[in-house]
């Protein structure tokens, strides 16, 4: 096949993300607890109990899932349900509506620094010079990371954010973006990620190739190509290359 263009999802296909995520959650929730609780001390109104106390990671991770559940065209726009938990939660807390905006805000962008402190698996910047130098790619993710804030960002040229599209995958309306802005067709491109609902199956319902990141533990329809690591992409590229 003619191949002209390259999408990946990002997280847990470039790098490994459960251990940002936590470093993460963790470090923005406890940055906002320390820094609130200056705030009113400050204000020569201090709590008998704080933030963190009174509302636990675990209530803020339930806030959010309830939020989901309740507005479910924004259940894949992470930043909106991450910021609008925090709200109501400072609101409860006891501050003005003002005072939750400004410290639910502050609280996002501690958020954002943190996640955006990712490793890129050994070799990707390397094997996205090499593909952007024979393919024009794009990036397309579901979660709340700004690739162009990241040093692997200059190799997408075309990156969509699905959950801010009110589209997260396996809708097909992030990809068929995708390919609208870099101006090829489903059938002379190939999806690259990790998740097989999100990734693999709706690549392939519009006639893209596939390549699925994950275990051996299913047998593959036609279209759908099975890597252990995103380093053996280049061999399968190699291969559908030689195909008719």
């Amino acid at each position: 096949m003619r191949l002209e263009a390259i999408t990946f999802d990002l997280d847990d296909t470039l790098w490994d993300n459960g251990g940002v995520m936590a470093r993460t959650e963790r470090g923005h929730y406890a940055w906002l607890d320390a820094a609130l609780a200056e705030w009113l001390a400050a204000l020569g109104e201090p709590r008998d109990t704080r933030f963190a106390e009174r509302f636990a990671l675990e209530a803020f991770v339930a806030r959010r899932q309830a939020l989901a559940r309740a507005h479910p065209l924004r259940r894949g726009d992470f930043t909106w349900l991450r910021r609008r938990a925090l709200v109501e939660l400072l609101g409860e807390y006891g501050l003005a509506r003002e005072h939750a905006e400004h410290w639910a805000g502050r609280a996002m962008e501690r958020f954002m620094a943190l996640r955006h402190e990712i490793t890129p698996h050994e070799g990707i910047d390397d094997l996205l010079s090499e593909l952007g130098r024979r393919y024009r790619l794009a990036s397309i993710t579901n979660g709340n990371v700004e690739v162009a804030r990241l040093p692997l960002g200059r190799h997408f040229p075309v990156a969509i954010a699905a959950g801010e599209m009110l589209a997260p995958k396996p809708d097909p309306r992030p990809f068929l973006a995708a390919l609208s802005r870099l101006g090829t067709r489903p059938a002379r491109a190939l999806h690259v990620g990790d998740s097989w609902a999100e990734d693999a199956l709706p690549a392939r319902r519009l006639g893209m190739q596939a390549a699925w990141i994950g275990e051996a533990d299913r047998p593959l329809p036609p279209g759908i190509h099975r890597l252990a690591h995103v380093r053996e992409l280049p061999a399968l590229i190699a291969w559908l290359e030689k195909q008719r």
